[in-house]
């Protein structure tokens, strides 16, 4: 393939990530409206279109973050006159970009083989890849206390404190909810968790993550929900009655502290979809050298019946999977968005760390001791 095809192969697999993060946070805009429209019995957004012989045409609002986008851009940039300009610029940036990294471990696919060499469908292949995670999207928390600091307003600080506490106090309960798998697994690789789901409990039941630790799963999204600062944990921004730390933002700035909560939201989808529903494992769908009836990839049913779909299949079905779920828990998201009232904020303080904090110390230990005992 010749001697530039790894890097080639590295720049597709960055496409495919930036297609995955940036290209549907967009669309994501519109389906949170769109689904709230439809749980609240509302039109939902019907407006941008474009016009063409006489006729306009809405395409059912999809248009809508196009507009949102030329409206950001040509919006006029105001800063206060007292703010650190500096800082104030660079926050947007530092909120935004440890949401895109954070993306580079995730597998989106199994390997592929191509003239004798593996090539992994993931940015960056790293042993540590968990620690990698968390050390990065913890950065954001700086990006939220600059805008708050740098603002110079009084209610831009107020909304970076309370942002960045409760960040930093649901980032310890997130890191701890799956260390219960680490220890099971024995891995801090996300492409190998993934591996180790493909197996099957009794030859029918997938060892997914929400299976072999399901309290971790319900500590770890209800974690990462609140650390992305969503309904009902948005004390910090909450819009319609609380003034957030980016309330002295506007244009594209303000822009990006948008997209950056639809990024983590996908960012979370992702990480759900790897540690707790088998990633790009499909149930039954084994390679040819995990079961000696197969000669290429296929399924291998429980009650015995064998079909060999080939291994390009097999890898494009494994990739759709992975978009499926990840899509699903995008949706699940958007969905406790618009189901779940607003707590107060020392409601979601006392939730971090008088529940979830204990909950999560217990599974870690109650694992820690069965994987003993078992070994």
């Amino acid at each position: 393939m010749g001697a530039y095809f790894p890097y080639l192969w590295q720049l597709l697999c960055i496409g495919v990530m930036l297609l995955l993060c940036v290209g549907l946070a967009g669309p994501l805009t519109w389906a949170e409206r769109r689904q709230s429209a439809m749980i609240q019995d509302r039109v939902g957004p019907n407006r941008a279109g474009l016009s063409l012989f006489g006729k306009n045409y809405t395409a059912f609002g999809l248009l809508h973050p196009l507009a949102d986008a030329i409206k950001m851009i040509t919006k006029e940039d105001t800063i206060n006159a007292r703010a650190d300009r500096f800082l104030y610029n660079i926050a947007p940036f530092v909120a935004l970009l440890p949401a895109l990294v954070t993306f580079a471990v995730i597998p989106f696919g199994p390997d592929v083989v191509i003239d004798g060499q593996r090539y992994g469908m993931q940015v960056a292949r790293i042993d540590a890849g968990i620690v990698y995670i968390f050390a990065v999207s913890s950065l954001a928390v700086f990006g939220v206390t600059l805008a708050g600091y740098a603002s110079a307003s009084k209610l831009a600080m107020l909304g970076g404190l309370r942002a960045s506490a409760q960040m930093i106090s649901y980032e310890v309960t997130m890191g701890l909810s799956i260390m219960g798998l680490v220890l099971i697994w024995g891995t801090l690789e996300p492409n190998a968790m993934v591996v180790e789901q493909g197996h099957h409990f009794g030859g029918w039941l997938p060892a997914w993550g929400i299976f072999v630790q399901p309290l971790s799963f319900i500590i770890f999204l209800t974690a990462a929900i609140a650390e992305n600062k969503r309904v009902p944990f948005d004390l910090a921004e909450g819009e319609s009655e609380i003034v957030g730390y980016f309330v002295e933002y506007s244009g594209m700035k303000f822009g990006m502290f948008f997209m950056a909560e639809y990024i983590e939201v996908i960012v979370i989808a992702g990480l759900t979809t790897t540690l707790f529903f088998g990633g790009w494992q499909v149930p039954y769908l084994m390679d040819a050298h995990a079961h000696g009836a197969l000669t290429e990839a296929g399924f291998v049913f429980p009650w015995g019946t064998v079909w060999q779909i080939g291994d390009l299949a097999a890898t494009v079905i494994r990739f759709g999977a992975f978009v499926f779920k990840l899509l699903f828990f995008c949706w699940f998201q958007l969905m406790i968005r618009w189901t779940l009232p607003r707590f107060r904020y020392d409601q979601v303080m006392v939730l971090g760390w008088r529940r979830l904090l204990p909950l999560s110390l217990v599974n870690l230990v109650v694992t820690a001791a069965v994987v003993l005992a078992l070994q």
